[in-house]
């Protein structure tokens, strides 16, 4: 997958993609204001939305020292008010008029994001001046919002990633901005004043230095137009210069940084500095990480994963800023396996300036970037993110022609070449969180001391001295109707014809999963689900991924807590060998015993990295504390001890369960009719499907539990109140609750984040089966304010069940659930799961779009009807994580 430009600490950095406009529709038309300001307009008639963008040179790259974080501080509180909008008033009118919004920061830029109805554009460009250049900066805002941006940061310190990746940054990037973490330090956002953030602005939201970003259903010259009655008098008041490649680093010796902490895990990543975006070798750089980490069949999954078993997961990519750039391998993995991985690694990089690479790993590698860039057209928003980037980094479309066939024309010796200047000795910089205890109870490894062997492992494995400094080197929608076909005995073919672009998505969705387990078979069908796409009878599981890379595709499966899904995606030209693929998936599946034992290796670890994450451990013991019975009560991974009993047998047994249930296969894309027929009438025929009903779990006797994850910064709380299921009239008017509970303009977010400052993220969710379902408050806040948070809750339901909503915040609510259905069902894969799960469900393939309808008819008498019946306290249970 291309990385160039990657998403890290809070940024949101898009990556490129191909041909800019699709079939019938016209190319992109960049304006240029008088004040400097481009605009750049895509019309796309495809869905009834509108995607902006609004691009601002000012990240954290053009921060001082001390301004440290002062891009991200703004970027949160430009929502907090301006003169025309009260604090939380931005995002209640995009939600309020079905609209999502978000900002991002990053190194390089600040991007702003509006996705609305089309109708709805001049909203959108009017609250994107307001918000910006309106900004009241409240000074009491202002100290709330630190608070937020602090607890922020604090959750960062708690995700291994976001630990790894600041702990790579001083050591890639040390003496220039880019070592320094997006969000800041403590102490300088701590320090920030109003005027700070006001000279900030003045100093860099320049419009000469800005880009907006249209996509939807526009006429051009209207969207210009309004963009200029919006943004058109912004005066340029200094100049702001991108900025360049930065002098290239010459390290003189590898550095590597172990860390203990509280993981169960070894997350680990190596990295060299690389060339910025512009540069000539990036493309080169992007195949070589697709090769040797891009996905499962690549050179180093297939080694470290799937043959000799040293990891839990692997991967390679390759980054460009507008200053510097990485090429990183991040890999996770059990303590006692560190040392063989780590000189296995350091030995197959040294050895890539001579290494071999065939033409068809290399074909498969080109072939995969092209698809995921190809992809990024398939919502308008992607498309949005994508002609941004290319035109407000790269001044056009005409760089991603360029990219492209500079991708097509690197081959083997280029790609040596590129790892003997770029992957060198000297360059290396590692990254390691280790545990503090191991595994068996003896004291961790001196940190110092583990350093040395490392790097007495990397001069092994390059030789002392060898290799040389990167210096030069571095410089350089067409939409048919639905047509259902009934197969009979239970199961049903959905046909979605979609011919925007020439890809191919399937479903099939069948009741089970959890559901169709013994109490001692907890985790079974997770497995199964990973163990089903590891090859077929006649190909072994490698030559199964080959075969899906050489012609950039996918076949997946998942099981759920009463559902079971098997999906693949495809470009249309390759139907006729993935159809039959598909069909042998589902029917012949290996099951080799080598490859479910890698599957129950995975799972383990997998339970592991959920354990290690606040909100991860939270999720999965929520649903055996909800639930007393039935495939909803279980662990759904299963513990580690449990999932080690499972072999072959149990996994060959619980298929043979899954596949006598009745299902649906839904099929959305550009597609052959009648190839699409037979495949499905071969894998209806057969014995009719065993009924299935769906289950009524009991609740939980105990409402109260609180977990323990030590040495983390933050506590995490979840309040679920016991609510109906899907099949219930009552389910469209509890969505249109959780939605006006939820988001930057919600009554949790406005009272316990804004007003209160009690954390980062709060919000509400609501899940629901067929026969029942939950809807839970969610916070992560300091220790010492979960009482509060708590008592925040507490107060929420009283007024939710005294007082009701007022017209315009149910409103906000039923618009944002339409915004969001359509927003979510842009994508082929989206609308072939959507068909498959209802009708698997017993619903109709209109379901949800009928409960946006029924959405728009909720009044607030209805949510104080539902307030009073299910939000009740005492019924309520409370799972906290405390550090």
């Amino acid at each position: 997958m291309l990385k160039r430009i990657i998403a890290l600490a809070g940024a949101l950095l898009m990556t490129a993609g191909i041909s800019l406009a699709h079939a019938g529709e016209a190319a992109p038309v960049l304006t240029r204001l008088e004040n400097g300001l481009g605009v750049l307009v895509q019309p796309d008639t495809r869905f009834p939305l509108v995607s902006l963008r609004l691009y601002v040179h000012a990240g954290s790259a053009y921060e001082s020292p001390r301004r440290s974080g002062i891009s991200h501080l703004l970027e949160h509180m430009v929502f907090k008010g301006s003169a025309r909008r009260a604090p939380g008033q931005v995002a209640e009118d995009i939600e309020g008029a079905g609209g999502y919004l978000n900002a991002a920061t990053s190194f390089d830029y600040t991007v702003y994001i509006i996705d609305l109805p089309a109708e709805r554009l001049e909203l959108g460009l009017d609250v994107l001046r307001d918000m910006i250049f309106g900004a009241a900066l409240d000074p009491d805002e202002l100290e709330r919002e630190k608070q937020v941006v602090l607890s922020e940061l604090e959750r960062g310190e708690d995700t291994p990633s976001s630990r790894r990746f600041q702990a790579l940054q001083p050591l890639l990037w040390g003496g220039t901005p880019y070592e320094r973490p997006i969000i800041g330090f403590r102490e300088t956002v701590a320090a920030f004043t109003r005027q700070d953030i006001l000279d900030y602005i003045a100093e860099f939201y320049q419009p000469q230095s800005m880009l907006a970003v249209i996509v939807g259903d526009v006429d051009p010259g209207r969207a210009v137009e309004l963009v200029r009655t919006h943004f058109g008098d912004l005066v340029n008041t200094a100049p702001v210069a991108p900025r360049g490649p930065l002098p290239a680093p010459h390290p003189q010796a590898p550095r590597v940084t172990v860390q203990p902490g509280p993981w169960n895990k070894v997350y680990l990543s190596v990295a060299f500095p690389a060339p910025a975006l512009a540069s000539a070798q990036a493309p080169g750089l992007d195949l070589l990480a697709q090769v040797l980490g891009g996905d499962r069949s690549s050179r180093l999954y297939r080694k470290y994963q799937h043959e000799l078993g040293l990891v839990d997961s692997i991967s390679a990519y390759a980054m460009g800023l507008e200053g510097t750039g990485l090429f990183s391998i991040s890999a996770e993995l059990d303590r006692d396996k560190l040392p063989a991985f780590w000189a296995g690694l350091t030995a197959d990089l040294a050895a890539l300036p001579t290494a071999s690479f065939t033409d068809r790993e290399l074909d498969r590698a080109r072939l995969n970037i092209e698809d995921d860039l190809y992809s990024s057209k398939e919502t308008l928003g992607g498309l949005a993110s994508k002609l941004g980037y290319f035109q407000f980094f790269e001044n056009g479309p005409q760089a991603e022609e360029n990219y492209l066939y500079a991708l097509r024309h690197t081959g083997a010796d280029e790609l040596r070449a590129l790892a003997g200047a770029v992957l060198t000795r000297q360059a290396l910089a590692g990254a390691v969180l280790l545990p503090e205890d191991r595994a068996d109870g003896a004291p961790a490894q001196d940190p110092a001391a583990l350093e040395r062997e490392l790097l007495a492992a990397v001069d092994a494995a390059f030789g002392p001295g060898s290799g040389s400094a990167p210096g030069a080197a571095t410089q350089d929608g067409r939409r048919g109707g639905i047509d259902t076909v009934d197969l009979g005995g239970g199961r049903t073919l959905v046909l979605l014809p979609d011919t925007t672009l020439p890809y191919t998505s399937l479903t099939l969705a069948a009741p089970g999963g959890d559901a169709l387990l013994f109490p001692d078979e907890e985790g079974l069908a997770e497995l199964a689900a990973q163990a089903l796409t590891r090859g077929t009878a006649g190909l072994p599981a490698t030559e199964f991924r080959d075969f899906l890379a050489d012609r950039a595709a996918s076949i997946g499966a998942r099981a759920g807590r009463d559902m079971f899904t098997v999906s693949a995606r495809f470009p249309s030209r390759f139907a006729a060998e993935l159809l039959p693929l598909l069909r042998r998936t589902i029917t012949e599946p290996a099951f080799a015993a080598d490859e479910v034992a890698r599957a129950v290796t995975e799972q383990q670890a997998a339970i592991r990295r959920r354990e290690d994450q606040p909100m991860g451990l939270a999720f999965r013991h929520l649903f055996p504390m909800l639930f007393a019975d039935t495939g909803y009560a279980r662990f759904h991974e299963g513990t580690v001890e449990g999932v080690a009993r499972f072999g072959p047998d149990q996994v060959r047994e619980f298929w043979q369960r899954q596949r006598r249930q009745p299902w649906t296969l839904a099929v959305c894309g550009d597609f052959d009719r009648e190839a699409v027929v037979a495949l499905a009438r071969e894998l209806a025929a057969g014995e009719p499907a065993e009924p299935f009903v769906f289950p009524r779990p009991t609740w939980g006797d105990h409402r109260e539990r609180t977990l323990t994850l030590a040495d983390r910064n933050q506590s995490h709380v979840i309040v679920a109140f016991p609510v109906p299921g899907q099949r219930s009239d009552d389910s469209v008017g509890l969505d249109v609750l959780r939605q006006a509970l939820a988001g930057q303009g919600g009554l949790l977010f406005r009272e316990l984040r804004d007003r209160q400052g009690l954390g980062y993220t709060v919000t509400a969710l609501l899940w629901q089966a067929p026969r029942t379902g939950f809807l839970a408050f969610y916070i992560g806040t300091s220790p010492d304010k979960t009482a509060q948070a708590l008592e925040g809750f507490r107060q929420a339901v009283a007024d939710l069940r005294q007082t009701p909503l007022d017209e315009a915040e149910v409103a906000r609510a039923a618009n944002l659930i339409a915004g969001d259905y359509h927003r979510d069902h842009q994508g082929l894969a989206a609308r072939a799961a959507e068909a498959a799960t209802l009708l698997a469900r017993g619903f109709p393939v209109d379901h949800d779009r009928e409960g946006v309808a029924r959405a728009a008819r909720i009044t607030p008498g209805d949510l104080l009807a539902l307030a009073r019946q299910w939000l009740v306290w005492d019924r309520a249970y409370v799972l906290t994580v405390e550090p």
